[in-house]
């Protein structure tokens, strides 16, 4: 494998992120150069398998698209290239050592969303949370640093409960516009303890309930933040930097989304790009990193 070629395939995993127009590779800007590259490949690869179920087409013939992608990935991982992303994918799993299990389970959590069922209980939706999420916190760490003697249980915990808390972030955030698409990631349990309905949340006369229940799973995914809180002492100090700018950032969309939880129903509650540049400043003169 070429310099060149490798060098290709990073510029191309930067034209993919760029036209993500994504906010999250702002936090990338707190890593050095390499591993920002890093980050950026590792993020072009993730975008592309969303890609692959959000695009339009017969679940069928996108499970069978996962499916190639998924054996791409094995490929690659060996040296093997069927895209451009590949390369770069390469470099970056090996320079930093990523288990490429944590890449199969995030395609594991895109194949679910192909054909989306109902979660009854908050032990069905956290193995979703786990792929789409946890997987790939799992993958970023060792790209961020892990500082020498920390312990890699502890480590693996606290950026699991980080990934928990994030996609319960999302789910809420997202609660109108997948309502109104037809797909509900809230357990089923959850409606019934405020004697709701994904249907009924709507109706103005359940206004309260449906605060309720925001509010209950606000707090749900403020004890995973808590939880995932160990894992900045346990990074190197850039390590520490984005993941306390990502943390932030998010608890930031989460106070929002609790202010504004009655929105949800009809508009995604955003976080102003001028706040989120204001959280990452903040993250990059972190003391404790």
């Amino acid at each position: 494998m070429t310099r060149d070629r490798v060098a290709a395939s990073y510029a191309h995993c930067r034209r993919v992120t760029r036209r993500a127009k994504s906010s999250f590779p702002l936090a990338f800007r707190l890593l050095p150069p390499p591993k920002r590259d890093g980050m950026t490949a590792l993020y072009a690869f993730l975008r592309l398998t969303d890609d692959l179920a959000d695009e339009p087409g017969d679940p069928a013939a996108k499970a069978h698209a996962l499916d190639r992608w998924r054996a791409h990935l094995d490929d690659a991982a060996r040296g093997v290239f069927a895209h451009r992303v590949h390369a770069a994918l390469h470099d970056t799993v090996t320079r930093y050592g990523v288990p490429t299990v944590h890449l199969h389970a995030v395609i594991d959590g895109v194949a679910q969303d192909l054909e989306p069922r109902p979660f009854a209980t908050f032990a069905d939706l956290y193995p979703y949370c786990y792929r789409v999420a946890s997987a790939v916190g799992l993958a970023c760490v060792p790209i961020w640093g892990v500082r020498a003697g920390a312990d890699p249980a502890v480590v693996a915990a606290a950026s699991e409960a980080a990934g928990i808390a994030f996609q319960l972030t999302n789910i809420l955030r997202d609660f109108g516009e997948d309502l109104t698409a037809g797909r509900v990631y809230l357990p089923a349990e959850d409606f019934d303890r405020f004697r709701l309905t994904p249907t009924t949340c709507r109706e103005p006369a359940r206004r309260a309930e449906f605060l309720a229940l925001m509010a209950f799973e606000a707090a749900r995914a403020r004890e995973f933040y808590a939880a995932s809180a160990p894992l900045a002492g346990l990074l190197t100090p850039e390590g520490r930097r984005i993941f306390t700018g990502l943390s932030n950032l998010y608890r930031t969309l989460l106070d929002r989304v609790e202010r504004r939880a009655g929105d949800v129903l009809t508009e995604r509650v955003r976080v102003p790009r001028a706040t989120k540049a204001a959280v990452l400043v903040r993250a990059w003169w972190d003391r404790g990193a």
